[in-house]
């Protein structure tokens, strides 16, 4: 039984090594701030640094990867959380959204950003909580907006 053991954990660390050299498909691309959010809305600094904080990371192309998304298997959580985000809400491509699509989008933002669904608890763990008083911040402007 004790060899099986140490079979099963030296193969979980060879996969784990191995891992190490896939890379995941992180598509850098370059923020045009015609279409992006942020530029477009012409949104305050605190504001601007509120999305920024708090939501880029998941929902635009301006990710700033942690230290830790190089390593395998987060990498690919990660990565896969990205991808989710931004198919979900693209700041980035703010102006490719119809003007009807961007009201409801900022609509579903402030139910979500009320209700406590984001940012996810997953991403709050390690980068830290919307404060209230940001999240009062972040959602009066939004209103603003619609």
């Amino acid at each position: 039984m004790k060899k099986k053991g140490r079979k099963i954990i030296l193969i979980s660390v060879v996969l784990l090594v191995v891992l190490q050299f896939v890379n995941g498909e992180r598509a850098y691309r370059a923020v045009n701030p015609q279409t992006d959010f942020l530029s477009v809305s012409k949104a305050p600094k605190e504001v601007a640094l509120i999305v920024k904080a708090n939501c880029y990371d998941c929902h635009s192309h301006q990710v700033e990867y942690p230290w830790y998304a190089s390593i395998a298997p987060i990498s690919f959580l990660i990565e896969h959380h990205v991808e989710e985000g931004i198919e979900h809400l693209n700041f980035s491509d703010w102006t490719k959204y119809s003007s009807k699509k961007a009201a409801h989008k900022l609509e579903e933002i402030v139910e979500e950003v009320e209700e406590d669904k984001m940012p996810l608890k997953s991403y709050t763990l390690l980068h830290g909580n919307l404060s209230d008083r940001d999240k009062k911040t972040f959602l009066d402007w939004i209103q603003t907006m619609r």
